[in-house]
């Protein structure tokens, strides 16, 4: 599969469950990949995130979508519609197996972009923290002095 650059816009929300809502959108730029049905998109993220020195990854298959977060922040979720999965969420200051219980994955991509949203719910120790959706949006780069 051949890497391109790539625009990745990505709205993510997180209903708290004591009733805040807390809406971060980000527009960047990554790579991405996509052949078959399968594919991998890649970014890193800012100061903007809070998590600046990490690397986002996305590996989506008809099975489902895994995000994996290298560098200063790392985990490794696995979304499968109607399953939840526990995973390791490793920070600086210590590391808490939390589990993901994934709602919904709607996927529209092919080799040169579109959608993504996943519906999932994050819990820790059995008591769930929030529901959260994200929706990414990936469009090729344009390049530049190339008509078409």
């Amino acid at each position: 599969m051949e890497m391109k650059d790539v625009i990745i816009s990505i709205k993510g929300t997180q209903n708290d469950p004591h009733g805040g809502d807390n809406v971060i959108e980000l527009v960047t730029d990554g790579v991405f990949a996509f052949e078959n049905g399968e594919g991998i998109l890649s970014y890193m993220e800012s100061e903007l995130t809070g998590l600046e020195g990490t690397r986002t990854s996305f590996t989506i298959s008809p099975m489902g979508v895994i995000m994996t977060r290298e560098g200063n922040l790392n985990s490794r979720m696995v979304f499968e519609e109607g399953k939840k999965h526990n995973f390791l969420y490793e920070t600086p200051f210590g590391s808490a197996t939390m589990g993901v219980d994934t709602r919904s994955i709607s996927v529209s991509l092919d080799e040169h972009g579109g959608d993504m949203e996943i519906d999932y719910i994050v819990d820790f120790q059995h008591s769930v923290i929030g529901h959260n959706m994200f929706k990414i949006n990936v469009s090729e780069q344009k390049k530049e002095g190339c008509n078409g």
